[in-house]
Parts: C-alpha cells; sequence; structure tokens
C-alpha cells in the first residue's frame, strides 16, 4: 500500500472512531452538564420535557406505539435507568418498571402515583356502576392490578400541573442551581395546563347527553367535568366482559340515545366495534393519552386532550 493510500485509511479510521464515539456519548447528547431524566411512559415524560431546561436529556421508557402496561425493560432501558440522575415513575402501573425501579441506586425517584392526589376505586363512579362492575366487568381477573387508584391522573390538566410542581422540586435536588428555573417552568406549565382546564369546562356545559361509553376505565378522571364514564372492561384494555354487562351496555345506549361506543389507539377496537355494531351505533377514538399521538401533534399532550374534548363535544351534542 502507498503512503498516501495509507494516510486516506488513517483518516478514515479516526473520523469513524470519532463518529462512533459521539453517537454513544450520553454526556454530549444531553447537553451542559450531562444531567439524564428517565420517564415511565409518555404523560411522564412530557411534564418532564416540558419543566427540564437545557442541560436535561428526558428518555421515556415506553416506545411511540408500545402499550404502557406491557412494557418489558430491555437492556438499553436499564441502562437508562442505571445511568439517570433523576426517575420518574407512577407505582402500580407498570410492573416492570416498578421492579426495574427497586433497583435503582444513584437517582432521585419521584412517583406520581405520591405526587397527585389519585382517585381512590371506590370514588369512580356511583353505586350503580360498582355493583354493575361486580357483576363481572373483568372476569377473570384483572392483567394489571393497579391496586385500589385509578392511575389515569393525567386525564385531568390541573393534575398534571401538580406533577409539573413536583418534577420542578426533583429537578431542584439534583441541581440547586438551576432551581429558580426549573419552578419557572413548571408555572408556565401550570398556566397552560389552567387554560386546557377551562377549555374543558366550557366546553362540557351544555351538551345533549353525559354518559360515555368507553373501552376501558381510564377517563374516570374526566368526570368533574359532568360526564359520566360506562367501560366494556375495566382499568386493564384488556380485560374481557360478561355477555351480561355487554347486555347491559347495549341497553343503556338504547335509553341514553348514546350515538358512539369509543376505540383506543393502542388497544384493539374489536369490544368497541363489536358492541356499536350491536347497538347500531358509530364508532371514534377516546385517546387514554398512555402514549404519543400520531401525526404533527403526536407529541403534545395538550394538542390530544383537545382532540379528545373535541370527540367528546360531537358524540354528546355539546
Amino acid at each position: 500500500m502507498s503512503l498516501v493510500a495509507r494516510s486516506s485509511a488513517l483518516v478514515g479510521l479516526l473520523s469513524a472512531t470519532l463518529l462512533l464515539a459521539g453517537c454513544g456519548s450520553s454526556d454530549d447528547a444531553s447537553g451542559a452538564g450531562g444531567r439524564s431524566a428517565v420517564a415511565a411512559f409518555f404523560p411522564l415524560a412530557w411534564v418532564t420535557e416540558r419543566v427540564a431546561v437545557d442541560g436535561w436529556q428526558v428518555t421515556n421508557l415506553t416506545k411511540p406505539g408500545g402499550e404502557p402496561h406491557d412494557l418489558e425493560l430491555g437492556i438499553s432501558q436499564t441502562a437508562d435507568l442505571d445511568d439517570a440522575d433523576v426517575v420518574v415513575f407512577e407505582d402500580e402501573f407498570q410492573p416492570a418498571v416498578d421492579d426495574a425501579v427497586e433497583n435503582v441506586s444513584g437517582a432521585v425517584v419521584l412517583d406520581a402515583a405520591e405526587a397527585v392526589d389519585l382517585r381512590s376505586i371506590e370514588d369512580l363512579h356511583e353505586e350503580s356502576h360498582e355493583e354493575s362492575a361486580e357483576d363481572g366487568h373483568e372476569e377473570g381477573g384483572d392483567a394489571h392490578d393497579h391496586g385500589d387508584t385509578d392511575p389515569h391522573f393525567w386525564q385531568d390538566p390541573l393534575l398534571m400541573a401538580d406533577l409539573g410542581d413536583a418534577v420542578a422540586d426533583t429537578l431542584a435536588e439534583v441541581d440547586p442551581d438551576g432551581a429558580a428555573s426549573y419552578r419557572d417552568q413548571a408555572e408556565d406549565l401550570r398556566g397552560e395546563l389552567e387554560a386546557l382546564d377551562a377549555e374543558f369546562t366550557e366546553g362540557l356545559a351544555a351538551c345533549e347527553r353525559d354518559t360515555v361509553v368507553v373501552s376501558h376505565e381510564a377517563f374516570g378522571y374526566l368526570e368533574r367535568y359532568g360526564l359520566h364514564f360506562e367501560a366494556i372492561a375495566g382499568l386493564s384494555p384488556d380485560a374481557e366482559p360478561t355477555p351480561a354487562v355487554l347486555a347491559e351496555l347495549e341497553d343503556l345506549i338504547a335509553e341514553e340515545g348514546i350515538t358512539t361506543v369509543f376505540a383506543e389507539r393502542l388497544a384493539s377496537p374489536a369490544m368497541a366495534e363489536s358492541l356499536a355494531a350491536d347497538a347500531g351505533v358509530e364508532t371514534a377514538v377516546l385517546d387514554p393519552i398512555e402514549g404519543p399521538g400520531e401525526g404533527d401533534d403526536a407529541g403534545d399532550y395538550l394538542a390530544l386532550m383537545r382532540q379528545n374534548l373535541a370527540a367528546l363535544q360531537e358524540a354528546n351534542g355539546c
């Protein structure tokens, strides 16, 4: 090989080595300070990203299109947890994450279930609905045991604001010098979420119907806007309803003049489509917002919530 050829090969090898080193460097990827926050699923990641300022890399353990309940951690996700300065998760929502968090030693851990005021299962619905659930909404047991509380708090914008305040405090624990910036970001976020809350309050104030049939029990926190949700399944999207429950829902649809049975984006629409066909009504999508959406607003919680608001207004004649 000529001297020129050897020099060219050496330059190429050095360039490739530097490029690979850059791609594998978490410090470079996370900006100044090299701090890393890991969030268990989309709503938690969105709040963390909004509150964190430059110098933080936020990683979502649940990949787009994945069902958070069914998350199994791979090697890269375990490594992200090991390297994290902050971990934001929700106890009893993702069993694999719960197990992994127990082994996290170097990070400050924020449990959203302790940061916000979760509703108890007993408060989800009136006694009549609780009795129907006892009759078999979750025959064979719930594959995802959420304990005594409803974990889907992100359907309430004001609880998301509370999480933002808790995230700000947690980031400040790692980086005291940035505390004022984090709290400013959380305050700005609260303003946006309070505006979203006002949109829901006004937009659902005068509806022809207030009963909504959904695939699974993920929307109970929206009941403070005057709605009442009846779920085909229970708290888990893969729970199987009994024929008796399906018959009761079909009767309810007829009695209340319900026009729509809502399916979900990340779960199979089969149950919703079957019930809607039997009842002679339409189907539409009401997003539990457990993962990012699709299109231009895929990663924007505010936009996804507004899409849900529009779907509820159309279905309920608001």
